[in-house]
């Protein structure tokens, strides 16, 4: 069983319908650590030391996520900037990601065709989480694309939060079971983009 991190940003996740079921959702699966980043860090003074000692002790890492402004919350920035050091995360010597799974979980506000060249928001969301495949790389890890969640400034469906939270909680534990087709996600355009046909089935 592999264990995974959910570094969890979001600085008014009362006011955040599917960001609360998103982590309602997971936080009681076995192997499962949400890492509250705003929580346990309200001035910002990162613990590197506890948050490298996190990454070494799972196999999965995530970022979970609003998109703000194109981009993560800051402190998911400051944590990049702080945690991941040279000769640990990256380097001649920094290998202490290898091979650990990495992704998103974003919610963005508008709709899906809003993200694409000729949307109103003008790039995809490949494209706007470009920085984070290329930290994946650089820390020699693997990335998938990211578990999307669009539409949520004009408000969600309580149908629709449901289906989000099942398929994220799906997925999550797929991947703590070894038994989501890492080679097949990698070709999607998201996670959840189809995920009953990359999750193997087990007797």
């Amino acid at each position: 069983m592999h264990k995974v991190l959910i570094n969890f940003a979001h600085p008014a996740k009362k006011h955040s319908k599917i960001n609360t079921a998103l982590r309602k959702a997971i936080e009681d699966i076995e192997g499962v650590t949400v890492n509250d980043l705003y929580s346990n860090y309200p001035d910002f003074l990162i613990d590197v030391k506890r948050e490298q000692r996190l990454c070494e002790e799972n196999d999965i890492i995530i970022f979970q996520h609003p998109l703000y402004w194109y981009s993560t919350p800051a402190i998911m920035k400051e944590w990049q900037d702080l945690v991941l050091e040279h000769g640990w995360a990256y380097g001649s010597e920094g290998d202490a990601l290898k091979d650990k799974l990495f992704f998103q979980v974003i919610s963005a506000g508008g709709d899906e065709e809003t993200y694409h060249k000729d949307g109103y928001n003008r790039f995809t969301i490949k494209e706007l989480t470009s920085s984070y495949q290329a930290t994946a790389h650089l820390c020699k890890m693997t990335w998938i694309p990211p578990f999307c969640v669009f539409g949520a400034h004009r408000g969600l469906e309580e149908e629709r939060v449901r289906h989000f939270s099942q398929e994220y909680r799906k997925a999550v534990i797929a991947l703590r079971d070894g038994t989501l087709d890492i080679r097949q996600v990698r070709q999607d355009k998201y996670l959840n983009e189809d995920l009953d046909s990359i999750i193997r089935k087990t007797d």
